[in-house]
């Protein structure tokens, strides 16, 4: 150091008021070898923390002249038990001009507000300190209990396990899977991962790929009841059909829609992914993971924050942080980079081309579709658009119409809103952020396979479709609870559902396809 240098002491720090909790503090502090100076008016515990080494000096913290003893302090620690003589302290020392950095004790939500106004830099209420700590314990607690059953189910399990994921899993649910197999693993239980419908989206499928995850469709796997223990994990979803059978273990950051019994029960709604838990449960078991399993849990956790961009939580930001370096951010990089295939890109640009936009609100048709998983990658893009809020993707595949749907919005929870619209009339699921609706045409799928008919039935199904979603959202110009239905005389067929013709307005059509008759029907 050149001698023209001066050296920084260390921080200084004065507690004024030391009863329990400024001697615990100050104790601290000093085995950490700072400069700690303890104000207290009680003669005897300053001959008491004299006793043990520490600097303390007999002084009433009310005194007006308390200021000067402290002057020369970095930071002040007023923590004494009497908040009218922490008040009397805190405004000595801003009133005489102090500008170091103090932390007040108060000892209710009043007296917080009140410490604040007098300049506080930090207001600790202990009952506030005391709860969060019992809550941290007590889910601390939990996991160990968690875990410890999770450990006697699979310690008694000595034949193969199911792993089940909700249908068309997502990246959440096939990496929470990939986990929960490697604890099954290290109990030498072997497990299959399970799964219904599709993995569809590129990225989910390069996700697979890349990573080498084994899945078995639903069609190809053995019968549930062929094996030894069943797991749900991250399962909740639309059109979740019961699995027969018992089942041992649920898991999941979402509330089933409908109650489901199992020995091992496991829903944390504070959390944003199911991979936020299982990450937790490789860390109670002090399994650490292997490239596969944290480079999954780590995208699982990113896709659905959206990069950590939506809902994320204390516990997710720390599970990420907790598998980045075991993670192959190589693969990452590739898997959140896939090609997009030319049905998806055909998709998009039918959606784009017939977005309707109301307010912040979009909605659009995406005509007949091969992949549903398209519909969801749409939904997405489209949420990207300036102004745009709220967006809702409809398309039709084989004898079901779907909507999916995806909101940005904070005010509004859109998995709600498709259900008070849709679900008298089919399957509707989600959650504050996204959601999707599953209808079956019914009666449509006996019209004539001609273009003329596919273009009727999907322009109806469109209008249908749009202003229930938009009467459910409250937009204006939505045009009330009246929806336009027509019957085709052509073919004889009735185009759109009939079971909810209550003030409906109904159109005949003749063979010239000239508007013949309109009548309003009752129920």
């Amino acid at each position: 150091m050149s001698a023209g240098v001066e050296q920084r002491s260390q921080t200084s720090c004065v507690i004024l008021g030391c009863g329990s909790v400024g001697y615990a503090v100050a104790e601290e502090l000093d085995s950490e070898g700072k400069d700690v100076l303890i104000l207290d008016r009680d003669e005897n515990r300053v001959q008491a923390l004299r006793d043990q080494d520490l600097d303390a000096r007999e002084q009433d913290i009310s005194d007006p002249e308390v200021h000067e003893t402290v002057s020369d302090r970095d930071i002040i620690l007023i923590l004494s038990s009497d908040v009218e003589a922490n008040k009397d302290a805190l405004k000595t020392v801003r009133e005489a001009g102090g500008n170091q950095y103090i932390v007040v004790r108060a000892s209710d939500p009043v007296s917080e507000d009140e410490l604040r106004e007098l300049g506080a830099d930090v207001v600790i209420n202990p009952s506030t300190v005391i709860a969060d700590s019992a809550l941290r314990s007590l889910e601390t607690g939990e996991l160990e209990y968690l875990t410890r059953q999770l450990a006697e189910i699979l310690s008694t399990n000595t034949d193969r396990m199911a792993i089940i994921t909700h249908e068309s899993p997502d990246p959440d649910s096939i990496a929470s899977a990939v986990a929960f197999r490697a604890v099954a693993e290290t109990f030498d239980v072997e497990a299959d991962i399970i799964y219904k419908g599709e993995v569809g989206h590129q990225e989910n499928r390069a996700f697979v790929n890349l990573l080498g995850i084994d899945l078995l469709a639903w069609e190809n796997a053995p019968d549930i009841a062929d094996y030894g223990a069943v797991a749900l994990v991250d399962y909740t979803k639309t059109s979740e059909e019961p699995v027969p059978g018992p089942v041992d273990v649920y898991i999941d950051h979402q509330k089933p829609s409908e109650e489901i019994e199992a020995d091992l029960f496991d829903i944390r709604t504070n959390v944003s992914s199911t991979s936020t838990i299982l990450t937790k449960y490789l860390q109670e078991f002090d399994i650490s993971p292997s490239e596969e399993v944290a480079t999954a849990l780590l995208y699982g956790i990113r896709a659905e924050t959206v990069d950590f961009k939506r809902d994320t939580t204390p516990a997710d930001l720390t599970a990420a942080a907790y598998l980045h370096p075991f993670a192959n951010h190589d693969t990452l990089e590739q898997v959140e980079s896939p090609s997009m295939s030319p049905e998806t890109l055909d998709v998009l640009a039918e959606a784009i081309r017939s977005r309707e936009v109301q307010g912040s609100h979009l909605f659009t048709t995406a005509g007949y579709v091969r992949d549903q998983e398209a519909l969801v990658q749409a939904a997405q893009h489209l949420l990207n658009l300036e102004g745009i809020t709220t967006t809702a993707v409809l398309g039709i595949l084989d004898d079901q119409i779907y909507v999916t749907a995806r909101c940005k919005d904070i005010r509004i929870d859109i998995g709600n809103v498709l259900k008070d619209a849709f679900e008298d009339m089919g399957e509707a699921a989600g959650h504050s952020t996204q959601g999707s609706v599953e209808v079956p045409l019914g009666i449509f799928t006996g019209i004539e396979a001609n273009e003329e008919n596919r273009d009727t039935l999907l322009s109806l199904t469109e209008e249908a479709v749009r202003r229930k979603l938009f009467d459910a959202l409250g937009v204006e110009g939505a045009d009330g609870n009246t929806d336009s239905w027509q019957i085709d005389a052509r073919s004889g067929m009735i185009l759109l559902d009939l079971r909810r013709l209550e003030n409906a307005t109904i159109t005949l059509f003749g063979s010239n396809s000239q508007r013949l008759c309109n009548w309003v029907a009752d129920e």
